[in-house]
């Protein structure tokens, strides 16, 4: 076991960890709010000091994730902090841009990607544990969004049957009441699930800095501070994802909130009891596809769904991409102040990120606002179409779309 002899950079890679786990707690707030928001079942504010809460509980109630991230990944033997420490740059640098473009990706993903990324730089592909990989990960990311997408299909058609002859102000009201109570439930089970994956992190960071010995569990501080990462990131409110979510996938009513609400939670639990990193967006995401598909005339955004399925592709390589760059750089400097160099880039680029994004700011006060995604040639062609109107596709020099007829 190598030494503490770099307590510093120690220091830098736990603090990361924690900036990973504040991102996920805000990228990740829709998951479990973005349907309560959309149908006026809470007020935003409301909502995300709601979620923070249970998401602060939950990460207290089960560490089965946090032993597959730490140990059921990457050859802990072939971790070091400067690996730590790139994997954590490629899990935030994605997160941080998939939340600029509203895209609901997975966080759990992005950290996964990021870690075995640059374990792949730092050690090849003898330092991944590809089972574990493909047995914990992969597969439960491409079941998960199915399972969720059936049961929250079957779960609306039930609820929608059973209250089709209750008048449709009884039912909002009613179903607004309940939905409080399975969106607290989804982030209870959120806080049981994504809490988990920085502990992990930071487990492996305090084994391969000689910290604690390999076979040592998750400390208690770790725990607590994870903890309350995650929910200050909550707090905050990803409202971009809240949007995306809420407004962009399915014009929601209020049984269809608790559906989705329902089956996320019930999916997250269950993966959560058997140490399954799961991704609680693709869950979220399914379920609220589900409830779209479940209920009569109800219209879902494919096009929308598309992009986010895209994304959910190529998050894992995207993200072991930025790692493996992240540990490269750290290498080409070299010792530590390789890594030092490293979280400083990580800094720039998220500042530039964050500048960014207050372009076109979304807050607690335009996140209800209706869904007005700007048009591309596709979707203007397939206007045109639908409205047997030609003139539609005529655009001005600059490439605008003319406004003929009034707003559409």
């Amino acid at each position: 076991m190598v030494p503490v002899t770099e307590p510093l950079l120690l220091v830098v890679v736990v603090a990361t960890a924690l900036a990973f786990d504040f991102t996920n707690g805000f990228h990740d707030t829709g998951n479990a709010m973005a349907t309560s928001i959309a149908t006026r079942a809470l007020k935003p504010k409301q909502a995300v000091l709601l979620s923070a809460s249970l998401n602060l509980v939950g990460a207290f109630l089960s560490l089965t994730v946090a032993a597959t991230i730490a140990k059921g990944i990457v050859d802990a033997d072939v971790v070091t902090l400067g690996v730590v420490l790139a994997g954590l740059a490629g899990g935030i640098v994605w997160n941080l841009l998939t939340w600029l473009l509203g895209l609901p990706s997975s966080s759990s993903h992005a950290l996964i990607g990021g870690v075995v990324g640059a374990v792949l730089a730092a050690a090849g592909t003898s330092g991944v544990l590809w089972d574990g990989l493909l047995s914990k990960v992969l597969i439960p990311a491409l079941i998960a969004p199915i399972v969720a997408i059936a049961v929250a299909t079957v779960g609306t058609l039930l609820v929608t049957k059973f209250t089709q002859d209750i008048k449709q102000e009884d039912n909002e009201r009613l179903f607004r009441w309940g939905q409080i109570g399975s969106a607290s439930l989804v982030s209870l089970a959120h806080g049981t699930n994504d809490a988990q994956k920085s502990m992990g992190i930071i487990l492996l960071a305090l084994i391969a800095g000689g910290a604690v010995p390999e076979d040592s569990g998750v400390p208690f501080w770790v725990i607590l501070a994870c903890a309350l990462a995650m929910a200050l990131g909550t707090y905050l409110g990803g409202w971009r994802v809240i949007r995306t979510l809420g407004k962009g996938l399915v014009e929601l009513e209020s049984r269809q909130g608790m559906a989705a609400e329902t089956s996320s939670a019930a999916v997250i639990l269950l993966s959560s009891h058997f140490g399954y990193s799961l991704s609680t967006t693709h869950v979220a995401t399914g379920s609220i596809l589900g409830s779209g598909v479940g209920m009569k005339g109800a219209s879902v955004r494919w096009s929308v769904a598309g992009r986010m399925f895209l994304a959910w592709l190529i998050t894992v390589p995207a993200a072991a991409i930025v790692g493996a760059l992240a540990y490269g750089l750290g290498a080409v400097v070299g010792g530590g102040a390789g890594s030092f160099v490293v979280f400083a880039a990580l800094v720039i680029v998220s500042g530039l990120i964050w500048w960014a994004s207050r372009r076109d700011a979304v807050d607690s006060r335009n996140v209800n606002d209706d869904w007005k995604p700007k048009q591309d040639n596709e979707s203007i062609l397939a206007e045109s179409l639908v409205e047997h109107d030609m003139k539609l596709m005529r655009t001005s020099k600059k490439g605008k779309r003319r406004k003929l007829g009034g707003n559409r």
